[in-house]
């Protein structure tokens, strides 16, 4: 015979209690403000991990081909990595009274520009590159192999583009057994959920979202009728291109912090279990279903912007301004 809801969920606390894991605050205060307790057995969730991270851009030398253009992407309002006037035989040569000279979408280009600087050996280098530097550049080098021989002239096209990381974000989703459908104490729960959640986060420079919140009667195998709240929610970083970073550190890259946070939330559902465990109370209203936190990782591109495997299949994962 299938065992009764209250009966797993007091199986759970057992399991829970022989754990002995440490207690969350704020699972505490959830526990305090909403008597949330567990229920059926656990379903897991789906995980995609975002991309690896990459070198930073102003370590990266980009070598020329004499046959076809080389594609360049570049961070919008970032500096780009170094775009060499040589190929890649070239650049491991010796080359006698070399001379470079780069040609943008708006002509010459000298090297005190403020946009975009040519290094004294022929590198291109943009600073806080935008949408409308994006376009073909063009060297033109003359060099000779050795002292004796004559002057070898040699043109590279590079095409630059401006790109946009993904709007990278955790989505959740979560379910609750419920009071009524129609009772205010559903909604109390909802907003001291969110608050609970969002300061769980904040100090990582994330924020939470409520995507959608809806209350479904749900029929349950071999049983009877019950109220369920059904929460959608994001973890988003609160990073702007222009805005300020948390700070300058490798480990605050938005990813990085973001998987904190993801991190953060999945041990105070788990932890809800363990708080619990520690009672002996009937079940209340309103408590977490276990196993129902799902998840996965979202990378949409902002308005403008899109991503094109086709067109720029070294960048998949760009979002390329739409021209």
């Amino acid at each position: 015979m299938e065992a009764s809801a209250p009966g797993r969920a007091r199986r759970g606390w057992r399991r829970a209690r022989a754990a002995g894991s440490p207690l969350s605050r704020a699972a505490m205060v959830l526990v305090v403000s909403a008597l949330v307790l567990w229920a059926p057995p656990s379903v897991g969730y789906l995980d995609r991990l975002p991309r690896s991270a990459q070198l930073p851009q102003d370590s990266v030398k980009i070598v020329g081909s004499p046959n076809i253009p080389v594609k360049v992407y570049v961070m919008l309002h970032q500096k780009s990595p170094h775009v060499l006037c040589v190929t890649q035989r070239l650049r491991n040569s010796e080359l006698v009274d070399p001379s470079f000279q780069w040609h943008g979408p708006k002509g010459k280009i000298i090297s005190e520009n403020s946009t975009a600087q040519i290094t004294s050996t022929g590198s291109l280098v943009f600073q806080n590159f935008e949408e409308s530097m994006s376009g073909v550049y063009t060297c033109f080098l003359e060099y000779k192999p050795t002292v004796e021989e004559v002057i070898k002239n040699l043109q590279l096209k590079y095409v630059v583009y401006a790109y946009r990381e993904p709007h990278y974000y955790y989505q959740f989703t979560a379910r609750y057994h419920a009071a009524p459908c129609n009772s205010i104490y559903n909604i109390s729960f909802e907003k001291k959920l969110l608050q609970i959640l969002s300061k769980l986060v904040l100090d990582l420079s994330c924020e939470v979202s409520l995507l959608k919140s809806e209350c479904h009667r749900v029929k349950m195998q071999r049983a009877g009728l019950q109220n369920e709240l059904f929460f959608t929610f994001s973890v988003s970083s609160l990073d702007t291109e222009k805005g300020p970073k948390p700070c300058a550190d490798h480990s605050c890259e938005s990813s990085k912090r973001l998987s904190k946070a993801k991190n953060l939330i999945e041990r105070f559902f788990n932890q809800q279990v363990e708080v619990l465990g520690r009672r002996a109370e009937p079940l209340p209203e309103i408590y977490y279903i276990e196993g129902t936190l799902q998840m996965v990782w979202i990378n949409r591109c902002f308005p403008g912007y899109g991503m094109n495997i086709l067109k720029h299949p070294r960048c998949p994962e760009c979002c390329d301004f739409l021209q």
